[in-house]
């Protein structure tokens, strides 16, 4: 009989000095404006990094030769309030459909001119237990620093 192996979720909680709306489209539709071009899991030199804002939309690298790379779809989209993606990253960092870990992230307003963001990242067991655990450990890693890049340039484009 094979075990369940549970992998415990990334968590991310951050408060930003801008309204829910503006908070989610900095997210979203502004990510190539916060997201590093140097990191990628596709072709290098990255010209820009994009999210297509709808349900089965694609999170996208876009390469300077321009080849489009694919690390995610979106799978749940109720803007401003929430969106979720399949995270299609394998534990070496190279695009797999075959990975389903996911990402959560939720928008709260806290008055008309801050937001509560919380991202989670999840699902790492179904990825099997050393490239989740792998990939757990980096993204805990990761995203404090990509979360605060996202914070700094949404409270900088709302002044």
């Amino acid at each position: 009989m094979n075990e369940v192996v549970t992998i415990a979720p990334v968590r991310k909680t951050v408060s930003v000095k801008a309204p829910i709306g503006h908070a989610f489209e900095v997210f979203t539709s502004g990510l190539t404006r916060w997201w590093p071009h140097d990191h990628g899991v596709g072709k290098k030199p990255i010209q820009k990094v994009l999210m297509e804002p709808r349900l089965g939309g694609r999170w996208l690298e876009i390469a300077e030769d321009g080849t489009e790379t694919s690390a995610a779809t979106i799978i749940v989209w109720d803007p401003p309030h929430r969106f979720v993606m399949l995270w299609q990253v394998n534990a070496q960092w190279k695009p797999d459909l075959s990975m389903k870990s996911e990402v959560d992230v939720r928008f709260t307003a806290e008055g008309a001119e801050a937001t509560r963001v919380e991202l989670v990242h999840h699902r790492f067991e179904t990825m099997g237990a050393e490239a989740g655990a792998s990939m757990r450990k980096d993204v805990d890693g990761g995203w404090p620093g990509l979360i605060e890049r996202f914070v700094r340039e949404a409270e900088r484009s709302w002044k």
